[in-house]
C-alpha cells in the first residue's frame, strides 16, 4: 500500500490534486489531505480521504501530518517572499518522516526567466535537490483563472490592460494542472522536471474570445510598464512595490517567458488540455 499526501489541501490547486486522485483510482484510504483549514476539505473527509492539519509556518504541524505517507505533493504556497522557508519546513519534515518522493509545483521556465516569482521557485528545486529525497517538478505556467476570473471587470470596462506587447503565452486550467500533479503522483518519474502550459494565445485573442463568449466588446489596450505601474497605484489602490511588482510578470510575457511548446501536460494528462475558449464560454 502506498500512502499519498498533498499540502495545501484547502486551496484551489490542492483540493483538486486530491479529486484527481479519487478519480484516477486511488484509494481514498491511501490519501491524505494536509491543509491549514480542515473545515475547507470537509468533504474529501466524507469521502474517506484521511484529512489532517498542517500549517506552513507550523513545523509540528508537519512532522505529524507527514507520519507514514511514501509519496507527496508539495503545493507551493500562495504568498510571494513567504514561500522558501515555508518550503524548507515541509521538505524537512518530508525527510524525518521518511517520504520516498516529492512532487512539487514550480514555474514555467524558472531557471530561465525574468518573472519575479521566480526566484523562490529556484530556490525551492536547489533545495528539493540537495535532500535525501527524489523530487519531480512541474513547472506550471499560467492558470487561466488569472484571467477568466476578471471577466467581470474586463466586461464592465471595456477593455484588458496589459504590459505584454502582446505577446503570445501558454495557460491551462488549475484542474489540468492538478490533474498532472495527481498522474505525477502516481507514476514512477524520480528526477523528472516538466514544463507544463496548454492553450497558447494573445491578450488580443482573450480579449477577442470574450467578446463572441458575452457578445460585449472587450478591447486589448495595451501600456507600458510604467502606465500600467500607475493604473494600478491610482486605479486599485495599489502601493506602487506591489503594483511594479507584478507589472513585472507582465514585462516577463512581453519577453515570451510564459510561452513553451512543451507538450508535457497534454502527455501527462493523455488528453488535450482546456482551451482558452472553453475556459472564457464557462466563466460566464
Amino acid at each position: 500500500m502506498t500512502t499519498y499526501a498533498v499540502t495545501g489541501a484547502s486551496g484551489q490547486l490542492g483540493h483538486l490534486i486530491v479529486e484527481h486522485l479519487l478519480s484516477r483510482g486511488a484509494a481514498a484510504s491511501d490519501i491524505v489531505a494536509i491543509a491549514r483549514t480542515t473545515d475547507k476539505v470537509a468533504n474529501l473527509a466524507e469521502r474517506g480521504v484521511t484529512v489532517l492539519h498542517g500549517d506552513y509556518d507550523a513545523p509540528d504541524t508537519l512532522d505529524s501530518a507527514l507520519e507514514g505517507v511514501d509519496r507527496l505533493v508539495l503545493v507551493s504556497a500562495s504568498e510571494p517572499g513567504k514561500r522558501l522557508p515555508q518550503h524548507q519546513a515541509v521538505i524537512a519534515a518530508a525527510e524525518k518522516a521518511g517520504v520516498n518522493r516529492i512532487v512539487y509545483t514550480s514555474l514555467l521556465k524558472a531557471s530561465d526567466t525574468s518573472n519575479p516569482l521566480a526566484p523562490e521557485h529556484v530556490a525551492t528545486e536547489e533545495a528539493l535537490a540537495a535532500s535525501s529525497i527524489p523530487a519531480t517538478v512541474l513547472r506550471n505556467s499560467w492558470y487561466l483563472e488569472n484571467y477568466t476570473g476578471q471577466i467581470p471587470g474586463y466586461l464592465a470596462q471595456g477593455a484588458i490592460t496589459t504590459a505584454t506587447a502582446n505577446a503570445r503565452l501558454s495557460a491551462a486550467t488549475r484542474s489540468d494542472y492538478a490533474e498532472a500533479a495527481a498522474v505525477a503522483l502516481l507514476q514512477d518519474a524520480e528526477g523528472a522536471t516538466y514544463e507544463l502550459g496548454g492553450d497558447t494565445f494573445t491578450m488580443t485573442n482573450l480579449a477577442e474570445a470574450i467578446t463572441t463568449a458575452a457578445n460585449t466588446d472587450v478591447r486589448h489596450h495595451l501600456v507600458s510598464v510604467d502606465e500600467l505601474v500607475g493604473a494600478m497605484v491610482q486605479g486599485a489602490g495599489m502601493d506602487e512595490d506591489t503594483a511594479r511588482f507584478w507589472a513585472s510578470v507582465d514585462a516577463s510575457i512581453a519577453k515570451g517567458e510564459l510561452e513553451t511548446d512543451s507538450t508535457d501536460l497534454a502527455d501527462l494528462i493523455g488528453h488535450e488540455p482546456t482551451s482558452m475558449q472553453d475556459a472564457v464560454r464557462a466563466a460566464l
